[in-house]
């Protein structure tokens, strides 16, 4: 018997609390949004990949031209990604924003501890300055349930957050600072800083505000202008409702509900050894009202524990059976 969208979310939160199996619940939401999402499941039957054993990703391109929606529901919201001007954007119709804020508050919980406990300083200039940004939303949420009347967002790297970090690592007050890629490096030319205790979180992207560096240079960069001992980053996407943590050397390690899949970058049905660089594809079974199964365009390593890396994007404008949809 087909199970519904409540029956579902329960398997998804027994999962996040390790009371379930991910195969199990990952066969359960694969089958739900086979049957119950338009773009998926024709992208299945396209490609005679309908049992979860053979587990197509869907193109993440598609969230580009096509509402990729499990069920029929207006969306409390929708997030749309950033983008050049004129430039087609990814739009992730969210049914309930509730269920959002469940994921990264327990995934952040479970990361780092209760958000309560952090002050959080979010240099966030890029994504403040249009709509429908999920970093924004789950930001803004995590400064509400922040008990330091202090959190909140900055539009630049001046003085002021400067002068905001240093009294908190003063004061012992637990912090996050949470920066765009381009923003945390314009903190570093501007001021240097001592902040052993602060924990730094880059969300990555220079927006075209800077040339691109490597990962290995930037955290340089912050380690040695911020005083911090490691740089912490966030892995997580417009098309997701899930994301992942790094405490260091751009080593991820995703929640109970996320796991990546990486496959040859020639062949999307081959998966290499653990270690080997091949393209990034994402099960994020929070994805209960869109797609959970999603190729990006990422290249990557994951290790025989689950954890992973990004390496960076390639050039192939074309994903082997992306063309099946695009209309």
């Amino acid at each position: 018997m087909m199970e519904n969208r409540t029956e579902i979310i329960r398997r998804v939160k027994a999962l996040m609390a390790g009371n379930a199996s991910f195969a199990e619940t990952a066969d359960a939401v694969f089958r739900f949004q086979r049957d119950h999402n338009p773009v998926y499941g024709e992208f299945t039957r396209l490609l005679d990949r309908t049992v979860y054993e053979k587990l197509p990703f869907l193109p993440v391109e598609l969230f580009k031209s096509k509402a990729v929606k499990t069920g029929r529901f207006d969306a409390e919201t929708v997030f749309v990604s950033s983008g050049t001007t004129g430039a087609v954007t990814s739009r992730h119709h969210v049914r309930e924003t509730a269920w959002y804020e469940y994921l990264f508050t327990e995934t952040f919980r479970r990361a780092y501890g209760d958000p309560a406990g952090f002050c959080f300083l979010c240099l966030l200039p890029s994504y403040l300055e249009r709509n429908g940004s999920s970093l924004v939303y789950m930001a803004e949420s995590l400064v509400r349930q922040s008990r330091y009347d202090s959190s909140g967002f900055y539009l630049h790297a001046g003085e002021t957050l400067a002068e905001r970090l240093r009294a908190n690592e003063a004061e012992g007050v637990p912090t996050v600072l949470l920066g765009v890629t381009f923003a945390l490096l314009d903190l570093v030319e501007q001021n240097r800083l001592q902040l052993p205790r602060t924990i730094v979180m880059e969300t990555g992207g220079m927006k075209g505000r800077r040339p691109e560096i490597t990962r290995t240079e930037l955290h340089e960069r912050l380690t040695e202008g911020l005083g911090v001992p490691s740089v912490h980053s966030e892995y997580g996407m417009t098309e997701l409702l899930s994301q992942a943590y790094s405490k260091g050397g751009g080593i991820f390690v995703p929640p109970p509900q996320m796991r990546i899949v990486v496959t040859e970058v020639n062949d999307p049905f081959h998966v290499p050894e653990p270690g080997r660089t091949g393209t990034v594809n994402i099960i994020d079974l929070g994805n209960v009202d869109s797609c959970a199964f999603i190729a990006t365009k990422d290249l990557g390593r994951v290790y025989a524990d689950g954890s992973f890396e990004i390496l960076g994007r390639y050039d192939h404008s074309d994903v082997r059976g992306c063309n099946l949809l695009i209309a």
